[in-house]
């Protein structure tokens, strides 16, 4: 995974350049071909969604004889990859899942195609199936639909039973206070051995790091832009959940500048970390993935409040959308792959897949499923606070710029260059010459 978030959605890493070369040329034959004689797709994913790419093309060509050519890039570039795919008139592209708060920029900047009449006219898709917090968050921009959602990321926080136990922890922490003297505990008692308290996702990536403070946001209560859309980043809840996270390091698994989901994982699964905040889909993880020593010794619980919050919220903190590029010649052949992709039967099929396919919830029915509730009934349970409330990031245009100015501010903090308050401040200001 990369480091470092693009700066601009339409400036090109060159990381991003060079997957895009590597598309030209894996779908040179699909381009050239063109029209309906061509029955396949090509679909840009990020590198976590591997696992889901995989079953998606197998399953849809078994079933619809069209053939789906998965394009892998990092998380960081899909949405720069998509838009100078369509702004430099390559085009090689036809569908793309990109972070659901890139949609804003992605459509000013014509890159993807405006779905509102499609999704209007087309009852099948049971639009009022998805879950609403993620609906609206994930495909709607100025006032029209640009996508279907795909995979609803929320972070949940998960224990390490044994180390708990060890620890004579007998609850997982309910406040965010409480989470930092209990994860204290476990470094002070176990460092010397490599266990630590707590991982906290610290690399500077709105996904990564913005992803740390957006659940302290959620759990001190406070929002990034008020119902008005105007920023209020730096409102005292914001200031608190800020210090929060400066005050979770101490605690924390070596070195959280540098600790992304690859790491965090891996310290997870070797059993050497007493909590970590995740997407609910490490539950999976837990359980199947090759690497993993913490199988049937974790347990999940909400994320932990703060303040005078006492209602636990859920903090959409990635989340990945199905669009379609603007410049494909197969709009039909994309509306139907996206109309199944984004379906309940699909969507409950990845959540229990084996191997793990990094899919969380995107309806009401999937979260429900028989299938999910006999397999993991506590991510299940935990899944539930999507269903009410849930913090989004902004979403429309220039949020892509809001939130690496957030992760640029914050980055400062945890390297202890500024106080939570000079951080939020900062970004306060940038914030209101973008967002208004």
């Amino acid at each position: 995974m990369s480091a470092a978030f693009p700066r601009r959605l339409a400036v090109v890493s060159v990381g991003a350049a060079a997957a895009l070369a590597l598309t030209s040329c894996a779908s040179a034959a699909g381009s050239a071909d063109g029209g309906s004689g061509d029955q396949s797709l090509t679909v840009l994913l990020i590198t976590s969604h591997q696992g889901a790419a995989d079953l998606l093309a197998a399953r849809y060509e078994e079933e619809t004889g069209v053939r789906i050519d998965p394009v892998i890039v990092p998380y960081d570039e899909i949405g720069n990859t998509l838009a100078l795919d369509q702004q430099s008139g390559a085009n090689t592209i036809d569908v793309a899942a990109p972070w659901y708060v890139s949609i804003g920029d992605l459509a000013s900047a014509g890159a993807i195609q405006d779905l509102t009449d499609w999704i209007d006219d087309t009852p099948e898709l049971e639009t009022d199936d998805f879950i609403p917090s993620i609906y609206d968050a994930y495909t709607l921009y100025d006032g029209k639909r640009w996508g279907l959602p795909f995979d609803g990321d929320t972070h949940v926080l998960f224990s390490n039973d044994e180390i708990l136990a060890r620890n004579g922890i007998t609850t997982p922490p309910t406040t965010w206070e409480e989470y930092d003297a209990v994860s204290a505990t476990i470094t002070d008692a176990e460092n010397a051995d490599g266990v630590y308290g707590n991982v906290i996702f610290g690399q500077k990536s709105p996904l990564i790091l913005g992803a740390s403070f957006a659940n302290r946001l959620a759990g001190f209560g406070g929002e990034f832009v008020d119902e008005d859309g105007a920023p209020v980043i730096n409102s005292p809840e914001a200031v608190a959940a800020a210090e929060s996270l400066a005050a979770s390091l101490d605690s924390a698994y070596p070195t959280p500048a540098e600790t992304a989901f690859g790491e965090g994982n891996s310290a997870w699964y070797a059993g050497n970390a007493g909590f970590i905040e995740n997407w609910t889909d490490l539950g999976v993880g837990s359980q199947i993935n090759p690497d993993s020593t913490v199988a049937d010794s974790w347990s999940v619980s909400l994320l932990p409040v703060g303040g005078e919050n006492t209602q636990p919220r859920a903090s959409l903190v990635a989340g990945f959308t199905w669009v379609i590029a603007e410049n494909t010649d197969k709009t039909e052949l994309a509306q139907d792959f996206i109309a199944w992709a984004a379906s309940s039967e699909v969507n409950e099929e990845l959540l229990v897949a084996d191997p793990q396919t990094g899919i969380d919830p995107n309806r009401i029915s999937s979260l429900e499923s028989a299938a999910y509730g006999e397999k993991y009934p506590e991510l299940q349970r935990v899944n539930r606070a999507t269903l009410d409330g849930a913090l989004a990031w902004p979403t429309g245009k220039n949020a892509t710029r809001a939130a690496e100015i957030l992760t640029d501010e914050l980055a400062k903090l945890v390297a202890g260059e500024v106080t939570a308050q000079e951080a939020l401040d900062a970004t306060q200001a940038e914030w209101e010459g973008i967002l208004g």
